[in-house]
């Protein structure tokens, strides 16, 4: 029997991989830094071995599936090129892994991992269905007939697969350190598209996903009446959201779903137009979309004393703006603080007015240093420049997160990519 290593199977699609192999009867170890990754847990939990880096851990009778991150130099992947046992790049060995399924990768530039970690809560419900989700999640199931999963367009990893369905959510500039400009994104996504094999579902309220060419059907779904998925008489509460679909304006049903904003609106159109494109009953549909609890790291709530805390993501200007968006609807008599760190210095420089914009929509900010190394930083870039655009900006510090204590009963938002969850863990310690 093969042993799968993985090197870095913290990653964040590593992690996930390893966990569907280890499901699915494989025997799966790997290694990767000390440093504890909120990833490691669902590989804890399953008791697979996490191991420090080190080439005594690579032995005859492996394959290795390599992380991204590390070139053939990393002393691992190098030993096993030496002895000659099999390195696999994580994209090649998904992309071969995946085609034993209908697959259905999820992409765009913002809502992946919600729409993936949806789809998949929605799928299971009706079939057999494996996933790999860029929260870190992952789970195999035995004789699957779906595959569904997160496909990142950085450095155009996604051109690793030819998937059955693709679900592209929207087209945004980010990823400044790869992509030159808005034309450039458009150019992989195009080439994306050409390697889906039996269908397209997209947003067709986006600016730029109805000028994409596919040899499939492309159906369009949003809020717009041009659209194929089309949501109407759209209801927002404190409890979440209710909305009729009209399909080619004819009605199919009312979906209700326990979330909150256009953009999980959205989402969830995108969810239920793949299953009625795979016949799925819509009373499954409608039930599962109910009892989706979320995925990592996205609007995850903890209230403490008077105040709620909120875990996300966000760290582009339209993730701020749809989640203090999601804010306002849940919760809307009370001041939203939002506690904010810039994920690169490239990032931040690019879009240093638009993160201005859509911070303001906040009550209150306060501002993290820019997580990023030094070898990137563009000229004299600090935090400071961000806050001198945002009038009731605050600088906050890991060791003084105190002053948040001034805003009883309001919201408070950390959001970022980077380390914010220790500015959260250090409020938490001291809320009290």
């Amino acid at each position: 029997m093969t042993v799968y290593h993985f090197v870095g199977i913290k990653g964040t699609g590593m992690s996930p991989l390893a966990q569907i192999l280890h499901d699915t009867g494989y025997t799966v170890q790997g290694s990767d830094i000390e440093k504890h990754i909120f990833t490691q847990k669902a590989l804890e939990e399953r008791n697979i071995k996490i191991l420090p880096f080190d080439p005594e851990n690579i032995q005859p009778g492996m394959t290795v599936i390599a992380g991204n991150a590390f070139p053939d130099t990393h002393p691992e992947i190098e030993r096993a090129l030496s002895e000659g046992i099999p390195v696999i790049r994580y994209h090649k060995f998904l992309g071969e892994y995946m085609d034993s399924f209908t697959n259905v990768a999820i992409t765009g530039a913002h809502g992946k991992t919600s729409t993936t970690g949806l789809l998949a809560h929605v799928m299971q419900a009706a079939k057999p269905t494996s996933y790999l989700i860029g929260d870190g999640s992952g789970k195999g199931k035995e004789n699957s007939e779906y595959f569904v999963f997160e496909a990142c367009e950085y450095r155009r990893h996604f051109l690793s697969y030819h998937p059955d369905y693709a679900i592209m959510t929207n087209i945004d500039f980010d990823h400044p350190d790869y992509f030159s400009d808005i034309d450039d994104v458009f150019d992989a996504f195009q080439n994306m598209a050409l390697q889906v094999k039996k269908a397209i579902i997209a947003c067709g309220d986006d600016e730029h996903l109805p000028k994409i060419q596919a040899k499939v059907p492309v159906v369009y779904y949003g809020f717009n009446e041009e659209n194929d998925f089309q949501a109407r008489n759209v209801v927002k509460n404190t409890e979440g959201t209710t909305f009729d679909v009209f399909v080619r304006n004819t009605f199919y049903d009312t979906f209700y779903i326990p979330a909150y904003g256009n953009h999980n609106v959205l989402n969830s159109l995108a969810v239920i137009a793949l299953c009625h494109y795979e016949a799925i009953d819509v009373e499954l549909i409608k039930g599962a979309l109910t009892t989706f609890g979320g995925v990592k790291r996205r609007f995850n709530e903890k209230v403490v004393g008077e105040q709620v805390l909120i875990d996300d993501y966000a760290h582009h200007p339209t993730e701020i703006e749809v989640t203090i968006e999601a804010a306002r609807q849940k919760y809307p008599d009370r001041d939203i603080v939002a506690v904010f760190q810039p994920h690169t210095f490239t990032r931040t420089q690019q879009f240093l007015s638009e993160f201005a914009d859509s911070l303001k929509k906040a009550d209150y900010v306060y501002l993290c240093d820019i997580f990023g190394s030094a070898r990137e930083n563009i000229g004299k870039l600090s935090i400071e420049d961000l806050r001198e655009k945002i009038p009731q900006a605050k600088l906050i510090e890991e060791e003084d997160t105190s002053v948040l204590k001034a805003h009883d009963d309001a919201i408070l938002i950390f959001m970022g990519a980077g380390d914010i969850q220790k500015y959260l863990r250090a409020y938490e310690k001291v809320a009290v």
